[in-house]
């Protein structure tokens, strides 16, 4: 049997054990942060904003995998909280740079502690040095796709 005709074994296919932490990750992180109100997209724009103040609605949706339209709704709804807030008129362009409030910040901080636990409990039963070889194979494997 040619290499193109072997079936993927599931067991120790990399994309598939990929795919399988990232559903696990993503529905850990979802139970952590449904009781504060947020979704993953949600914590991801305000911890995105946190490192990158002023970023663009293209900017936060690219880093948050979701589309510009599904960001500009959050964001509207994040403004309206009165956890981001948008200038009135783009500095050059038409992107209008956001940036947390406060209030932004208070409520990244409790989200970002229960996403940290969330993490941890992932990354358990790894040691450190495992845990960096583990984040740079990722960096290269995500770069390799790019």
């Amino acid at each position: 049997m040619s290499q193109e005709q072997r079936a993927i074994d599931l067991e120790t296919s990399v994309g598939y054990l990929l795919k399988e932490a990232s559903s696990g990750l993503r529905q850990a992180m979802e139970a952590e942060l449904h009781p504060l109100g947020m979704t993953v997209t949600h914590y991801s724009c305000l911890e995105l904003l946190a490192q990158r103040p002023g970023l663009s609605n293209s900017e936060l949706a690219r880093g948050a995998f979701v589309t510009r339209q599904s960001m500009n709704v959050l964001l509207q709804t994040l403004e309206r909280e009165g956890l981001v807030r948008r200038a009135d008129r783009a500095p050059s362009g038409r992107a209008l740079p956001t940036e947390l409030t406060a209030g932004g910040r208070r409520q990244l901080a409790t989200a970002s502690a229960a996403i940290r636990r969330v993490e941890e409990r992932m990354t358990a039963d790894l040691d450190q040095d495992a845990v960096r070889q583990l984040a740079a194979a990722l960096r290269l494997c995500a770069a390799a796709l790019r």
